[in-house]
Formats: structure tokens, C-alpha cells, sequence
């Protein structure tokens, strides 16, 4: 785990908006561009899928960035790579320390069979994603969405083997920073999840900002 603070303003930012929570939101960085994702109020999981803009068949890989650094969770100095083995953005910044590739995005299927039969109507990640894909115009399509990186987000790997959802380590104001080394599209869903303590059960609104 890796804190670094950074030294972008957000006075400089060519581009800031909030998320609420359960939108999706689909944005094209430049190669070169830094992007800040920012927990306003605390232990918010933000899935994120990365593409190269001018081919989104080539796209964020969890299996090639896990491997290529030998470590399981993503932090300052991570270089996410793409199933190309390219690196697509380095994590510049990050005042939370550690992020998640495991956990994968929640849906209602996950939903219906880890909690209860009926959770199935809840909105869920994939769903936002989903969403996302119907609006970006024939770019992206549900066959595009690999696994995804959870932001903020505390999924320990316990002495089994296993996965756990556990309570966040993220707090008001933290913040992850990454700089594209290629244009890219930024899929993200502000993860609406109320049936395990990723959002602290208490989904909220993310910040983004791009530099130049």
C-alpha cells in the first residue's frame, strides 16, 4: 500500500463534474490527460473499465496488470495494462492507498444469489454499465465489458482463498490520481450497492477532474 499526495490544483482542471450515486459516466481522456477520481464523503466503490479510444476491443486487463507488478491490489506507481500488454494509464497519486481488481462489478444475479431471491430488482453496477453501453452510440457493447477495477473499494483475500466485502478504508476527500498513456475511454458506475458495507450502506456522489 502507497500513499502520495498530489500536486495538481483543482483550480487547473480543464474538467470537473460529480457523479451521483448509481449513474454511470462514459468520458474520452486524452493521451496525456490526468484524471482525479474523488470520495466526497467516504467509502464509495467507483468500477471503472478503461478502453483505448481508437479500439475499444484493446481494454483494461486485470490478469495482465496483476501479473506484470505481482500484486493483487492496485496503488501508486501501478501500471494499469491492457489485454494487449500495453500500458494504458499509471496511477499518479493516491491518498487511500489500495484498490480492488477481484471483485468484479454487482449485478442482480450476484445480488439475488449471495443475499436473498429477492434482490434481484436492485440497480447494480452492471446494470449502469449496461446503460452506459445503450448511450455511447455503437462504441461499447455488453461483449466489451471485461473485469473491472472497483476504486475505493476493500476486498481482502482471506487465508482460503477467498474474497471478502469489507467494510471501506476509503474517508471524506480521499482520492486516486492516473495519467493515460494512450487516448482512452473511462467507463465508470458510482457503485449503488446497499447489501454489503462497500458504500458504508450509504451510496454517494463521486467528483472527476481532468488536467491537461
Amino acid at each position: 500500500m502507497s500513499i502520495l499526495a498530489s500536486r495538481l490544483d483543482p483550480v487547473h482542471a480543464v474538467f470537473q463534474c460529480d457523479v451521483p450515486a448509481g449513474d454511470a459516466w462514459l468520458h474520452r481522456l486524452a493521451a496525456g490527460q490526468t484524471l482525479r477520481m474523488l470520495d466526497l464523503e467516504g467509502n464509495q466503490a467507483v468500477d471503472t473499465l478503461f478502453f483505448n479510444a481508437a479500439d475499444p476491443a484493446e481494454r483494461y486487463s486485470a490478469q495482465d496488470t496483476i501479473r506484470a507488478q505481482g500484486n493483487l491490489y492496485l496503488t501508486a506507481g501501478t501500471q494499469l495494462l491492457s489485454n494487449e500488454g500495453r500500458v494504458m494509464l499509471t496511477i499518479t497519486a493516491d491518498t487511500c492507498g489500495r484498490h480492488d481488481t477481484l471483485g468484479g462489478a454487482c449485478a442482480a444475479e450476484s445480488n439475488q444469489i449471495r443475499y436473498a431471491l429477492d434482490k434481484w430488482p436492485m440497480h447494480s453496477c452492471r446494470d449502469s454499465f449496461l446503460l452506459a453501453c445503450a448511450h455511447s452510440r455503437g462504441l461499447l457493447t455488453k461483449r466489451d465489458l471485461p473485469a473491472n477495477i472497483n476504486f475505493f473499494m476493500n476486498v481482502p483475500v482471506t487465508t482460503e482463498g477467498r474474497l471478502s466485502f469489507e467494510d471501506g478504508i476509503s474517508d471524506a476527500g480521499k482520492y486516486v490520481e492516473m495519467q493515460a498513456a494512450m487516448p482512452v475511454l473511462v467507463l465508470v458506475s458510482n457503485c449503488p450497492q446497499l447489501n454489503n458495507p462497500c458504500n458504508a450502506y450509504n451510496p454517494t456522489p463521486i467528483r472527476m477532474l481532468v488536467w491537461d
